[in-house]
């Protein structure tokens, strides 16, 4: 009754690729007349070692800009207000020692 049950994922959750590797193919030397008629594949472009720079125009530049300085005003609010509630709480939890300290203090004096 209460054995723990382990439970069973018939299919994965992630999408798996394969791998595919790339290999140049050898150059397909034709044996035809120069105004042949049949139809030869494209050659495949060669693989980029480096991944395309990127390019920000002007109002893409102006938007990070502008979206990295709300970024930072919103924490600054944020730390800030977190940094006042620190100083009230300290500020109140200093009143009441005093008060308890002087009420402690008034009644041995009596």
């Amino acid at each position: 009754m209460l054995r723990p049950r382990v439970p069973t994922m018939p299919t994965p959750t992630g999408s798996v690729t394969p791998t595919v590797v790339h290999q140049t193919p050898a150059p397909v030397e034709h044996q035809h007349a120069t105004a042949c008629s049949c139809q030869h594949p494209a050659p495949a472009p060669a693989p980029m070692s480096s991944a395309p720079a990127v390019r920000l125009t002007p109002a893409g530049l102006l938007m990070a800009v502008g979206g990295s300085a709300a970024v930072v005003l919103v924490v600054g609010a944020v730390l800030v207000s977190l940094l006042l509630a620190v100083a009230v709480t300290a500020a109140s939890v200093a009143v009441c020692a005093v008060v308890l300290r002087s009420m402690l203090n008034n009644s041995r004096q009596r």
